[in-house]
């Protein structure tokens, strides 16, 4: 049995990756730390998960701690999570990262999207980007992984495909993407109450979102990326439009997509064009596409559980492949639809 550790358990990849691991077969969590809920039971922040974890505390953060649990799942702010993951990954520790101090190739990308010098340029160089679609055989191997977030999932896993088949002009990819409010995160903030979003739609960090870097360093694409907060509380959708190269058409795009016909979690249906509500809940991505003729433009959709495959759900299925596991192990195929 593997034993898991999890330092910021206390948030929303925190909960998901303690309900989802409460019915894995090959894993347990043994150690869930939270500096702001240390003392506090689990199941008085979060009753759910009474039945799995009945009594169980968070506990302080303790590295030395974490270091006795097999594999560490870091759910912590950009630029502290480097520091900690650090010290697990030098103890010979298995370590997952949630943030995004870990994901990228460049250093210097990383240093000029987040505004701050990377605290562990050594180890950035040794990490694995975990997207096990495109990094299965690197992930096996891996000691310390960056786990990718929610709106990179969706648009890597519908764009990479088309640019490294040459199906698209990689210079022209617009992605419209909206995300429901637990993207934020479980914080007291005015502009993620219900009364703010609740009947509301908006978007935000136009061309200026973080994530564009890391989005246009997995796909080799220029991106123009515009993210919307939806009032739904989970669930990517990200529509993307790009040109067609002269003489592709969208039956080149199938064929770039059919990349994915044996994977478990990555469902290309063609024509017809999903929606939140297949994906949330499951660990899948789903992509349809269309192409508009009068423009020779292709469009993509791309849906996610934002939680799920885009935070936690991924980062177990990348311990899953670490590990030798059955890759679905723990992970929901299937979405709860309402």
């Amino acid at each position: 049995m593997i034993k898991v550790g999890i330092i910021g358990a206390n948030g929303y990849t925190g909960f998901e990756l303690m309900r989802l691991l409460a019915s894995h077969g090959g894993a347990r969590v043994v150690y869930a730390s939270s500096r702001s809920m240390a003392g506090k039971c689990v199941a008085e922040v979060y009753p759910t998960l009474y039945g799995a974890y009945g009594d169980m505390t968070y506990a302080d953060v303790d590295t030395d701690k974490a270091a006795e649990c097999d594999v560490v799942f870091a759910c912590l702010p950009h630029g502290e999570s480097a520091e900690i993951c650090g010290r697990l990954a030098d103890a010979g520790t298995k370590v997952i990262d949630l943030s995004a101090d870990f994901r990228y190739d460049d250093p210097e990308l990383y240093e000029s999207t987040y505004k701050k010098e990377h605290p562990r340029r050594d180890l950035l160089e040794k990490a694995v980007y975990g997207l096990p679609e495109i990094n299965r055989d690197k992930i096996r191997g891996a000691r310390l992984i960056g786990n990718p977030g929610c709106y990179v999932t969706a648009s890597v896993l519908a764009v990479r495909p088309l640019v490294q088949s040459g199906v698209i002009n990689p210079r022209t990819v617009i992605i419209d993407a909206k995300s429901g409010v637990s993207g934020a995160g479980r914080k007291a903030d005015v502009a993620y109450n219900a009364n703010e979003v609740l009947g509301n739609f908006k978007a935000y960090s136009v061309s200026t979102h973080r994530h564009t870097t890391e989005i246009e360093e997995k796909t080799g694409a220029v991106v123009t990326f515009s993210p919307h907060l939806l009032p739904v509380k989970r669930g990517i959708l990200a529509t993307i439009y790009c040109d067609l190269m002269p003489g592709k058409t969208i039956e080149d795009a199938d064929g770039a997509f059919a990349v994915y016909e044996n994977e478990p979690f990555v469902h290309y249906t063609a024509r017809r064009l999903p929606e939140i509500k297949w994906a949330a809940g499951s660990n899948c991505c789903y992509i349809g596409a269309i192409s508009e003729q009068k423009t020779n433009r292709l469009i993509v959709v791309s849906c996610i559980d934002n939680l799920i495959k885009g935070a936690s759900g991924q980062a177990i299925q990348n311990m899953n492949v670490m590990f030798g596991l059955s890759e679905t192990e723990g992970l929901p195929l299937v979405g709860t639809h309402l």
